[in-house]
């Protein structure tokens, strides 16, 4: 009777569930009593010849927060129901270690418990922050790492947590970086200043800002943008320096002398009306050399830079959930 009810949700079963199918909270107790239903938390049974997990536990509560309700009802509708988070998200993606304490869940409503096992918190989360681990409805990676620095504080913790994230897969720094946003000021940064705070929490949690370099790089239109914002903002004392390197010396005299001869190439057939010994003249070719040099002058270069940096900007579609990844790969490299 009770199998259609278990068999789709971990082997487990609400007593209101029960109810509904003519199984009464006594016969629950005497199936429990026998042996074959093993009571997991407040009103929730679980078939006993059903293999467990480490979840069992955080699932039952789960049920048991909405307990007439099937789990595939509530999975369909994940994001206007209660979601795991915190400390219990954390669990469930298996990062940090900061597991112990009550299960913790949010809803879009105010809701509270007398049980001591479960806390909520009012949160409406967007659809994009909540996906599905374990079999329950959870924050995503990036919501969790922002939600515990709401909830522990403790950004030494949190650090543990984001570098166990980094190394599942790519997380969205952008994202995380605008979920961080409301929680810049009150953890010592500039209001709003949500890529601060990650910068903060990559350097706690020891992740290399050049492998966060290649991961937007790896990304087309995150890396031309990357490109476009640092061309667009470079000085002309930081573009003087890179010149005086060997390498670019010896790029430049290269460029002049392709430059020079190109310009006696355009401006030789032109002038053929002139004495040829003044096309031959050596003030000619000095006057295509330093013509040729204005051309890789430290303006002119500056302001190659900025049109190319406006040409890639405008070559890609702005997205705006970029903006911020885009801010820490600028900090990574000035940090570099």
């Amino acid at each position: 009777m009770l199998a259609e009810v278990t068999a789709s949700q971990w082997g487990m079963v609400t007593s209101a569930q029960a109810s509904m199918h003519g199984v009464t909270r006594l016969d629950l107790a005497r199936l429990a009593d026998s042996g074959h239903l093993t009571r997991l938390a407040h009103g929730v049974y679980m078939d006993s010849g059903t293999p467990g997990d480490q979840f069992d536990d955080l699932r039952a509560a789960w049920l048991s927060t909405d307990p007439k309700l099937m789990a595939e009802d509530r999975l369909r509708d994940r994001d206007n129901g209660v979601v795991a988070a915190g400390l219990s998200a954390a669990r469930l993606h298996d990062i940090g270690d900061m597991w112990e304490g009550p299960h913790d869940f949010v809803a879009p409503v105010r809701r509270q418990s007398q049980r001591a096992e479960i806390r909520y918190r009012q949160r409406v989360l967007d659809p994009r922050d909540v996906t599905v681990t374990e079999g329950l409805p959870v924050m995503t990676l990036e919501r969790t790492i922002a939600d515990l620095v709401e909830a522990v504080g403790d950004l030494s913790l949190v650090g543990d947590a984001l570098r166990d994230a980094w190394r599942k897969r790519n997380l969205n720094l952008g994202r995380l970086s605008e979920l961080l946003d409301p929680l810049a000021a009150r953890n010592g940064f500039k209001k709003d200043d949500g890529s601060a705070l990650l910068s903060r929490l990559m350097e706690v949690a020891g992740i290399n800002p050049t492998a966060v370099a290649r991961r937007v790089a790896a990304d087309s239109d995150l890396g031309t943008r990357v490109a476009a914002e640092y061309l667009n903002g470079i000085s002309k004392n930081v573009l003087e320096r890179l010149i005086m390197t060997p390498e670019m010396q010896k790029t430049l005299q290269s460029m002049q002398a392709t430059i020079a001869a190109n310009l006696q190439g355009i401006l030789s057939p032109a002038m053929e009306s002139m004495s040829s010994s003044l096309v031959k003249n050596p003030d000619f070719d000095e006057l295509s050399k330093r013509i040729s040099a204005q051309f890789t002058s430290g303006e002119a270069l500056t302001a190659f830079s900025h049109a190319l940096g406006k040409s890639l900007s405008d070559s890609i579609a702005f997205k705006p959930e970029n903006s911020a990844v885009l801010r820490e790969a600028q900090r990574a490299v000035s940090d570099a």
